[in-house]
């Protein structure tokens, strides 16, 4: 009996380092393995990794684009507009031992580093470029970010502002501003019709001057006109020749 729980012990211990012993890493994985404080190989992966348990720590990262949501930050723009801006950060590890040599918490500091950087552009824009030009925000802050997150071996390919808020009594202002803008543009458009119609007009006018017979066509085809309506309109014939000594006048 002695025996046989000893077989049972040393199979049970064996079974305990190869479970401890054999990590398996994905595609999208690589792994950090440090012995006894120190980096014993470039990253491994993906497979199979083998360990010696105690004596190695094993730190698994992943290769996959992380989506970050920055949380909404208070911004006084440069024209003294307070405002609140949210965003999201895409970035990936590129370089797994830096990510971990580097810095300290790449997640945290990356977050953190996105809030800063966010604010500070942010705050050095005026509201109207914020609002009509957050493409070109973005991609400022996707290069700070990227050139800063550099050394931790992280990569930040985009950057992408989600909502901006405004204070009610700045939306209630912009919304005044845009009703004026299209009102001012209803009036030109008006104003240009009637200066078109006006110079149409003119031009008959001068037609007519020209060639009085103009004249009779044009209350020909008006007649004509008022004929094919579906009212009933009682018509009282005049002869041209009596409305010549007016048309003279």
């Amino acid at each position: 009996m002695g025996g046989m729980y000893a077989t049972v012990t040393i199979i049970v211990v064996v079974l305990l380092f190869l479970f401890s012993a054999i990590k398996i890493l994905n595609e999208y994985e690589r792994a950090v393995v440090f012995r006894l404080g120190r980096v014993i190989a470039i990253p491994k992966g993906p497979g199979i990794v083998i360990i010696i348990p105690v004596i190695d720590k094993f730190v698994r990262i992943s290769l996959r684009t992380i989506v970050h949501d920055v949380p909404s930050q208070d911004v006084i723009t440069r024209d003294n507009v307070t405002v609140k801006v949210n965003a999201v950060v895409y970035f990936r590890v590129v370089d797994p031992l830096k990510s971990i040599i580097e810095v300290e918490n790449y997640m945290y500091a990356t977050g953190q580093l996105s809030q800063t950087t966010l604010r500070s552009v942010c705050g050095q824009a005026e509201l109207d470029d914020l609002l009509s030009k957050r493409d070109e925000i973005s991609a400022h802050i996707q290069d700070l970010l990227d050139k800063q997150t550099d050394p931790w071996g992280i990569k930040v390919s985009a950057v992408e502002l989600k909502h901006i808020d405004l204070p009610e009594e700045m939306q209630r202002a912009m919304a005044k501003q845009a009703e004026a803008e299209r009102e001012r543009r209803a009036k030109i458009i008006n104003s240009q019709g009637e200066f078109e119609a006006a110079q149409k007009l003119l031009e008959a006018a001068q037609i007519i001057a020209l060639e009085p017979i103009a004249l009779q066509l044009r209350f020909l085809q008006t007649i004509r006109e008022i004929s094919t309506e579906g009212t009933t309109n009682t018509l009282i014939p005049v002869p041209i020749d009596i409305l010549a000594a007016f048309m003279k006048k």
